[in-house]
């Protein structure tokens, strides 16, 4: 079963546009600062709320794409980095504006196959014109929608967003439906060590959790120096175990080779990763020579532990697998990757549990632009550890790689 989730629409356009103006209106509510001024908003800002007749959202509103100064360039560079978080554009336009600014908008849009509608805002002034509305449905929107904040309702914006907004804004696949059967038994592997935050659970283990019980399955949590005792003293064989990679030896010893077994990120791979072009890209690294250059794709902030996953761990094992003198960047967050990317030899993203599906892809899309390979966290570990069929079965029958020589 699909799990739903929250879509998010952005706002864009030029300054003193109005923008903010809709997004309160759409809220039934004052959540934005409206202002004559223009450039009021400054940084990409998220609100979530609900859409009367529509259901919960996540509105981002940005700053005018025609803001001046130095400063101003930096706060257009993250207003065209907002649609790369963003399932639906919305672009606001008054007095049939569709200059340098809205074509600049709608090639980015287009760039990262997100669909869009306009707003022809302040209709009340200026009448959208009828060669405005073409100029604009021959760019690629199904919607040209005039609009003013004293007379206008926002029934016709919801209804655009409804037929406009694609399906994947609101569900995703189910994490781990399609590995498991009504009453099965899986067993998820989780060591609690100086990474492991304190009184919780990480976020992928959480998620798994969930999508078990929510397939109507049943699931044990134990950490990895229980597993031995608890099959043998139960007798319990689950029909799947997942574990942490960062223990994918001591799982791979304890659990019988005719379980199932895979690591939270390799399911994470596969639930929102580009995991077909990760098959390609992980045996890569027997490639690897002295002096390639690796990036770590880290789609999160968190406290960088002493014997981190991603800094110490990962670039420890691969160097000693390969025997090359490799050269390591660690990105964290959707922070810009300042150098080329092809000057990478390999890209490794972890699971992404901190970001969206969508986020994710536009995040590795420079990488395969280039033909750069790429991979992931769980995936490398398991590959460089010598497990990597055994981790990867479960998922391989989906694959649309063909003549796979990683089993």
């Amino acid at each position: 079963m699909g799990r739903e989730r929250t879509p998010h629409i952005g706002l864009f356009g030029r300054r003193n546009n109005g923008k903010s103006t809709i997004i309160n209106c759409l809220a039934n509510q004052d959540i934005a600062i409206v202002s004559d001024f223009a450039g009021t908003t400054t940084d990409p800002v998220k609100k979530s709320f609900e859409i009367t007749g529509f259901g919960p959202v996540v509105l981002i509103d940005t700053a005018g794409i025609d803001d001046v100064g130095e400063l101003g360039q930096k706060r257009i560079q993250k207003t065209i980095g907002a649609i790369k978080l963003v399932d639906l554009a919305i672009l606001v336009i008054i007095n049939n504006q569709f200059d340098e600014e809205e074509r600049s908008l709608i090639a980015k849009f287009k760039e990262q196959e997100t669909p869009f509608i306009v707003i022809h805002n302040k209709s009340d002034k200026s009448t959208l014109q009828p060669k405005t509305l073409e100029l604009y449905k021959k760019a690629g929107s199904p919607f040209v929608l005039p609009y003013n904040y004293i007379n206008g309702n926002t029934e016709a914006i919801v209804d655009s967003i409804k037929q406009t907004i694609p399906e994947s804004a609101y569900t995703t696949p189910s994490l781990v439906g399609d590995l498991i059967n009504y009453g099965d038994i899986v067993l998820l592997i989780t060591p609690i060590d100086i990474e492991a935050p304190e009184g919780r659970l990480i976020l992928p283990q959480v998620q798994a959790i969930r999508d078990i019980l929510d397939n109507d399955a049943i699931c044990i949590v134990l950490k990895e120096r229980e597993v031995d005792a608890f099959l043998k003293k139960t007798k319990i064989k689950p029909a799947l175990a997942i574990t942490d990679s960062q223990i994918f030896l001591k799982a791979d010893a304890s659990i019988p080779k005719d379980i199932p077994l895979t690591s939270f990120s390799i399911l994470l791979a596969h639930f929102k990763g580009d995991f077909d072009n990760y098959l390609k890209g992980t045996v890569k690294i027997d490639e690897l020579t002295d002096g390639d250059r690796v990036l770590m794709l880290e789609s999160c902030s968190h406290h960088v532990a002493c014997d981190d996953i991603g800094r110490v761990k990962i670039p420890r094992w691969i160097a000693s697998y390969t025997g090359q003198k490799l050269e390591f960047d660690v990105i964290a967050g959707l922070d810009k990757v300042e150098r080329p990317i092809d000057d990478y030899a390999l890209v490794i993203q972890c699971g992404g549990c901190m970001i969206t599906r969508k986020q994710l892809h536009n995040r590795l899309g420079p990488a395969k632009s280039k033909k750069v390979a790429i991979t992931n966290y769980g995936m490398a570990i398991a590959y460089v550890q010598g497990i990597y069929s055994r981790a990867i079965t479960p998922f391989v029958h989906q694959s649309k790689v063909e003549n796979p020589d990683y089993l």
